[in-house]
């Protein structure tokens, strides 16, 4: 359901919503988009296992609390399915809200010869021909639904705001989450690291034989490192880049950040700066941290 503002409101126990519309119109992007606000998002669930999905959701005890599920017209007959499951979840006191994504023809097509991509119900024909006989089999659902978006002239950026701005509650506060990974560089760079930093500038416990069989992670190396000097100042300065580059972040729809620490072995120096680097940033509004240890225990 929508108010008066056209944002979704939410209906009583567990949320659901039901995303769907055009092919290329958006769904794969307002997934994302779903997923980053804290939906169990489910893609193309067969319509007669979604009421299913959603009491199983109902009884996870509040570790699900928000179901999107993600429809196309690769079943040609699920509409009418869809539509009588939504009815179902309606009656049942679920308010399902639904998401319509839409956008013209002449977006559409060149969408898809970008991709080089053919429309999934054009068979023989044009990507034209696809567009029409989806709008046909979609305009049922596109009848009822809560919100109906147009994104022939949005961008990513613009669609995420829109989807935010009617899916998450207070979404410019939503929380960033951060993975702040120690690791060795003698094992290799983290592939999915966003931010990389090197603190092999600080002495290495590993040379001082009573702190070598001990991890970052002990008090006695972590003392050790963060008495260093310079050891705090750049802990300090550290925090206040990630400050901004978060901020960055958020304003460009980015609400996941992994930040690599990097040492020789991955065992005294990242692990011990991770550990104050998350404990830090543990304490600050609208965050949270995940602290792994990619390489300790390998040597």
């Amino acid at each position: 359901m929508t108010d008066d503002n056209g944002e979704v409101t939410a209906g009583p126990g567990i949320e659901v919503a039901v995303v769907s519309g055009l092919s290329g119109a958006g769904r794969s992007t307002a997934a994302k988009v779903l997923e980053d606000l804290g939906w169990f998002v489910v893609d193309n669930l067969p319509p007669e296992l979604i009421a299913t999905m959603v009491e199983l959701g109902s009884r996870a005890r509040g570790e699900v609390a928000r179901i999107a599920v993600v429809m196309d017209v690769r079943s040609r007959a699920f509409t009418d399915d869809l539509g009588a499951v939504i009815k179902d979840l309606d009656g049942r006191g679920y308010r399902p809200k639904l998401l319509f994504l839409e956008a013209s023809d002449a977006v559409l097509v060149r969408r898809f010869e970008q991709n080089r991509r053919s429309h999934p119900l054009q068979g023989a024909g044009r990507i034209t021909d696809g567009l029409g006989a989806e709008r046909e089999v979609l305009r049922p659902l596109r009848e009822d639904a809560d919100l109906v978006v147009d994104t022939s002239n949005l961008s990513v950026h613009d669609l995420r705001t829109r989807i935010e701005g009617s899916f998450a509650q207070e979404s410019a506060h939503a929380a960033t989450r951060v993975t702040v990974l120690s690791f060795g560089y003698k094992y290799g760079l983290p592939l999915d690291s966003d931010l990389v930093v090197d603190v092999r500038f600080l002495p290495n416990p590993h040379w001082i034989p009573e702190l070598r069989p001990f991890t970052g992670r002990d008090r006695e190396v972590s003392d050790y490192v963060l008495s260093q000097e310079g050891a705090e100042e750049f802990v300090d300065r550290y925090l206040e880049l990630l400050d901004l580059v978060g901020a960055g972040y958020r304003r460009e729809g980015k609400r996941y950040l992994t930040v690599a620490v990097g040492c020789t072995g991955g065992k005294h120096r990242s692990v011990a700066i991770s550990e104050e680097i998350g404990r830090r940033l543990a304490d600050r509004e609208g965050i949270q941290v995940n602290v792994e240890h990619r390489d300790m225990g390998r040597e």
